[in-house]
């Protein structure tokens, strides 16, 4: 059976663990928030109400891509596409194209940044490797424009970050979403754990530090791991409302539980 994502790829080792994927939304979330084309995800209300069931629902399709047979993940990218073209229509507008390839671009940046500060550095055919599964995500959904090698990326993502991001209203009140859905404690951790992921971009828009203050207990958690104490450190981190989410991190789709 072939699947999207070949066994013993570096994808799936770095979607099948629950805090490199926590480390990916967070940093995408600080990115998300600046993207000129923020105001789409208002449109249907659903992010600003809930954006930690977003962050969970969007987690669940990306790895049911990543985990599934070629014809299950071409299904899930159609229905992801379809989803899109409903909210086009509904608001009688299309989404531009440089905003799909924003979305895009952070999932393949921030697997390879995520993995980078919880595990160790990529080698550039690994990191080729990312591009490689989401630009094939890209391409299924038939967004325009794509870089088609991983060097090209590159040169496209910084562009990206210069052209398309900036503060708004949206900006500032996504984060204050953030800080009313987290508590004042957890909200303090996601903007750390963003210091540590993402771009100089977004960290000089966003007014963050260079350095993040949590970056000398990573290796404290990292020994959590071994201990298998870090499911446990997780649902402090998170809103207990989200206990099985939380948990399925940790579990490859279609896994036993």
């Amino acid at each position: 059976m072939r699947f999207f994502v070949e066994k013993g790829s570096v994808v799936r080792e770095i979607w099948g663990k629950g805090d490199t994927v926590l480390f990916i939304f967070a940093g995408s979330s600080a990115e998300f928030a600046l993207n000129k084309a923020v105001d789409w995800l208002y449109f249907t209300g659903r992010l600003p109400a809930d954006p930690l069931g977003r962050l969970f629902s969007t987690v669940a399709y990306a790895r049911q891509i990543v985990f599934s047979p070629l014809e299950r993940a071409h299904q899930t990218i159609d229905k992801m596409a379809s989803i899109h073209a409903a909210v086009e229509a509904k608001r009688g507008a299309t989404i531009p194209d440089w905003a799909y390839r924003d979305v895009l671009f952070m999932l393949i940046d921030y697997s390879i940044r995520a993995y980078e500060v919880l595990e160790r550095e990529l080698t550039t055919p690994e990191k080729a490797e990312v591009f490689e599964v989401f630009y094939r995500v890209g391409h299924r959904m038939g967004l325009t424009g794509l870089p088609v090698t991983y060097p090209d990326w590159l040169l496209m993502r910084e562009q990206h970050l210069q052209q398309d991001l900036a503060m708004s209203h949206y900006t500032k009140d996504l984060f204050q979403q953030y800080q009313k859905h987290l508590g004042k404690l957890r909200y303090r951790l996601l903007l750390e754990a963003q210091v540590l992921v993402v771009p100089d971009r977004v960290k000089e828009l966003l007014g963050f530090r260079k350095a993040s203050l949590i970056t000398p207990l990573l290796h404290g958690y990292k020994a959590s791991r071994l201990l298998k104490l870090d499911w446990f450190l997780k649902s402090i981190i998170l809103p207990t409302a989200y206990k099985k989410e939380i948990k399925d991190l940790d579990q490859q789709p279609g896994s036993a539980t």
